[in-house]
């Protein structure tokens, strides 16, 4: 998958976890506000939001590699699900 098919799928994901609409997710840029700017993205809603980064990017996200950052921005998550892919 190239980084174009991991955008569409992360949209797909925050759209499908956190009920958010279609216009809503595909106005989503680098610099969008996720965790403390989404009142949907709350604490219990991440990890439902991790689960299905791992089952539709199959990829494995470890405990660790969660902090405040990767979640802070849409650009951030993006960038850890891209590298996650190509590791």
């Amino acid at each position: 998958m190239s980084s174009n098919d991991t955008d569409t799928v992360l949209r797909a994901i925050l759209r499908d976890v956190l009920g958010l609409g279609d216009e809503q997710v595909a106005g989503f840029d680098g610099d969008t506000g996720l965790f403390g700017s989404l009142p949907e993205l709350d604490s219990m809603a991440v990890a439902g939001l991790l689960t299905e980064m791992e089952d539709r990017l199959d990829i494995v996200i470890e405990d660790d590699e969660v902090d405040g950052e990767l979640l802070e921005t849409y650009g951030n998550l993006l960038a850890f699900a891209e590298a996650k892919r190509a590791a």
